[in-house]
């Protein structure tokens, strides 16, 4: 069965006119229910992480802040949103919600996080939408609970997982692939193990062939036994900070490549949603919702 991490705690209100679109978190699952691709009992509710495990990736000083509301104006600005209790609180479910979701990817084969993909957040501090980072927390939980031995991060989001690359920097269980838009935010890169940087306005058919140039040779150079896949639909042509040229048809087949390979190789995927700015919610639901939809045709 598919499994999907879903609270609606996702759904925290922001001011009015903010870039961030809260309200994809509300109408993906009822899009998905809606035409039959999935129903209730696929989705399960995620509580807060236990703090050990925030603690496990992320300094205890920049955790408390959070904590306490005390972040510097600076800080919060860098984050890109109001602080609350509230935020706060919707951050430490999402991080739940990837790392059980891991649990049932190795149950099952793949499970998904209706939210994360928070790449951006580095171990000290948090930015670009993103506070703490649950790939990298659920990356050090399964090493900690040797429910992995290596990992590798599919970070194909159309911007750098800088936090991601930072926090593994000297972590040899986890591998970091990241293929994003060269130009885009963040305009300093990390050091990704594998970073491929993309020119603007790039097609599906030049997209594609660059992932699946590397996709394979890195299934049997790193041999993972889990990976993460940090599926952002701001590649689309469409989207007001992505910059590369992909339709929603060539986004799917990405996401096809991704899924169909770590089928092929027998290797557990928990997949987490990432960015999707598309000035239309419409083309933004459409293109996270295929993810579910070929999850369902190739698992199940």
């Amino acid at each position: 069965m598919l499994k999907i991490a879903y609270s609606e705690k996702y759904c925290h209100p922001l001011p009015e006119g903010h870039r961030f679109p809260m309200e994809k978190y509300n109408l993906l699952p009822e899009q998905l229910m809606y035409e039959g691709t999935v129903n209730s009992s696929n989705f399960f509710e995620p509580e807060a992480l236990d703090r050990e495990w925030i603690l496990n990736t992320h300094h205890a000083e920049y955790f408390q802040k959070l904590e306490n509301l005390s972040l510097s104006k600076s800080e919060i600005r860098r984050t890109g949103f109001p602080l609350s209790k509230a935020l706060v609180e919707r951050e430490i479910h999402i991080m739940h919600g990837s790392v059980q979701a891991a649990l049932f990817a190795l149950q099952y084969g793949v499970a998904m996080n209706i939210a994360g993909g928070t790449h951006h957040a580095f171990s000290d501090r948090g930015e670009g939408f993103c506070l703490l980072n649950d790939i990298a927390i659920t990356a050090n939980y399964l090493l900690e609970k040797k429910l992995a031995g290596q990992i590798l991060v599919v970070d194909l989001d159309v911007h750098q997982g800088n936090g991601t690359a930072e926090i593994f920097r000297q972590e040899s269980k986890v591998f970091t692939f990241s293929m994003h838009g060269a130009a885009n935010y963040p305009m300093h890169k990390e050091k990704s193990d594998l970073d491929i940087g993309l020119p603007d306005g790039i097609d599906d058919a030049t997209y594609l062939d660059i992932l699946d140039t590397n996709l394979e040779p890195l299934m049997d150079q790193v041999v993972p036994d889990f990976i993460i896949f940090q599926s952002g639909v701001d590649v689309l042509a469409s989207d007001k900070l992505g910059r590369l040229g992909l339709s929603i048809q060539g986004c799917k087949e990405r996401d096809k490549r991704v899924l169909e390979s770590a089928k092929r190789h027998r290797v557990p995927i928990m997949c987490c949603m990432g960015g999707g700015y598309s000035q239309k919610i419409s083309q933004i639901i459409e293109a996270h919702a295929n993810t579910y939809r070929l999850a369902q045709d190739i698992y199940f």
